[in-house]
């Protein structure tokens, strides 16, 4: 079926991911392709020491991706999108949204980028004997707690960004079992909340005297393929403003960008792994048993069908390398040239393929936000480099490649060299490998292990919340995720591996090296610096 026919059908499936800088969608056939797409641009805002992004950025982001979309099909097919065969909805994981009874917002979205949640997150990982991240949507909901505010004892619903859209579009209070723990601990056995942790927070705020307990407020957990609603008539005009989107398409369980990577890169099975770089940086391996104790860095998180996952997430990756391509950027401009976007990342990226492998032992800091696996609450990007440094644009370059992957090097250490994990495949995708081979090379140093990247790694997390709304709808022979994905999604195709060098391993390791010790200088910068 051509791709005119399949939308004119209603037989095409929609992904929509909010990822933080990108509201993207996606539209797939049959054969899971995509054969359209929009996107909106917006940004976070720092309210009140907050990052958040408001209701009206949200809904006006996701209708104008949506328009985008149309356009899209329009401009391709000559059509106009009808019907769906399903949906779905991705969002960056974590943070705090939470509603009372008229379905208000009690507090501006609190996103995973805030830090001020340390004496909840320290308390709760006591108490749990787990580590309970900075972001995760608990560690926020007890802050509030702490800091005794006024609107928690109003909230009748508390859930993430995907789980707010989703609910928004099928009134359905629901969620992925992915996202789901990046809100709390998860029983691999049940596939939901740990019902011991549970017990333990309503006997921790019961003095409180709040009218609700923790599982009242919070979305139901779902495994992919589950039934997770319909978009409603009221949805449909949300997500579609111009009247045209029908009602009643089934949607699959709201996921978070975590669990859209992995099933985009066909790393959902036993050890398999995959590194997801862009504004962010996350890494996700699937454990075949559970670490032998909780570990500050690592956080324990599952695929969208509920196996155990260890995740390494960096607040901070490619934020500072889009910074300084903007300076080279202005400097062409001064000089007469106008440079492309993919012109530019691709002639730094490859020329910082050119530098010396520690860098000349020049060290970059990219922590435009605080990053609790190295204990910093605040941050402050920082190039760093001494007299004696070899100070060339490739060493530059490379430096700041380096440094948007070291933290993420320091979490998986914990991985692989205390815990001994063993994982057969890593799959990279994100902006940071959007340049052939430089950004497969540099992490290959990093992480010591060979680094593959598929053709359809620039499609991401919309890409991936699309197939598991097609896994609900199409897996009609009842195949587990990790097999419908093999089978039928990728039919063996595992991408372009890269090996790594040795000597960018010894180079990358002394880099390593010179970064921990200069920490002490990013602290310091912190500190004293306004």
């Amino acid at each position: 079926m051509s791709a005119k026919q399949t939308i004119i059908e209603g037989k095409a499936i929609l992904g929509i991911e909010f990822g933080s800088t990108r509201i993207k969608a996606v539209l797939i056939d049959g054969q899971n392709t995509p054969i359209a797409q929009g996107s909106h641009t917006w940004e976070n805002q720092l309210l009140d020491g907050l990052w958040t992004y408001s209701e009206e950025a949200i809904w006006g982001g996701l209708q104008d991706c949506y328009a985008q979309l149309r356009k899209d099909v329009q401009a391709r097919y000559g059509v106009e999108i009808e019907k769906l065969a399903g949906i779905g909805v991705s969002a960056m994981m974590h943070g705090y949204m939470a509603f009372d009874k008229s379905e208000k917002l009690l507090v501006p979205f609190r996103t995973w980028r805030n830090t001020n949640t340390g004496a909840a997150a320290k308390e709760l990982s006591e108490l749990f004997n787990y580590n309970m991240p900075l972001r995760w949507s608990l560690s926020h909901l007890y802050q509030c707690i702490l800091e005794d505010m006024s609107h928690v004892k109003d909230i009748d619903f508390q859930t993430t960004l995907a789980g707010y859209i989703h609910w928004q579009l099928t009134g359905e209070r629901v969620l992925g079992v992915g996202d789901a723990s990046g809100i709390m601990p998860i029983d691999p056995a049940t596939k939901s909340y740990d019902a011991k942790a549970v017990e333990k927070f309503d006997r921790l705020v019961a003095p409180k005297g709040y009218a609700w307990k923790l599982l009242d407020i919070l979305p139901k957990s779902l495994s992919a393929g589950e039934f997770a609603g319909v978009l409603t008539e009221k949805g449909a005009r949300r997500l579609d403003v111009s009247g045209h989107l029908q009602a009643g398409v089934p949607l699959c369980p709201p996921e978070g960008d975590a669990g859209t990577g992995m099933v985009a890169t066909n790393a959902v099975r036993q050890r398999t792994g995959n590194v997801s770089a862009g504004t962010s940086s996350f890494s996700m391996i699937v454990l075949e048993k559970e670490l032998s104790r909780p570990y500050e860095v690592i956080d324990m998180v599952t695929t969208p069908d509920g196996s155990l996952v260890a995740m390494v997430h960096c607040n901070n990756c490619t934020s500072d390398i889009n910074a300084w391509a903007g300076i080279f950027r202005e400097f062409a401009v001064l000089n007469g040239h106008e440079l492309s976007t993919d012109d530019l990342y691709t002639n730094l990226f490859t020329h910082a393929a050119k530098g010396d492998p520690d860098c000349g032992g020049i060290i970059a800091y990219n922590y435009v936000s605080g990053e609790p696996v190295t204990g910093l609450a605040d941050g402050r990007p920082l190039f760093v480099r001494s007299a004696s440094d070899k100070f060339s644009l490739a060493n530059f370059m490379r430096a700041q490649l380096y440094g948007a992957i070291a933290v993420l090097k320091i979490g998986n250490d914990v991985l692989f060299k205390q815990e001994h994990v063993r994982v057969d495949r890593i799959t990279g995708h994100g902006g940071y490998f959007m340049t052939p081979v430089v950004g497969q090379k540099m992490l290959a140093a990093a992480l010591n292990s060979p680094i593959s990247v598929m053709e359809t790694a620039g499609e991401g997390g919309a890409w991936g919340i699309a197939l598991l709304a097609s896994y609900e709808v199409n897996n009609t022979g009842k195949l587990d995720l990790p097999t419908w994905l093999d089978e039928v999604v990728f039919a063996g195709n595992t991408g372009t591996s890269v090996d790594p060098d040795p000597a960018d391993v010894a180079g990358f390791d002394k880099y390593l090296e010179n970064y921990r010790r200069g920490l002490a200088i990013e602290k310091a910068a912190v500190e004293n610096k306004a």
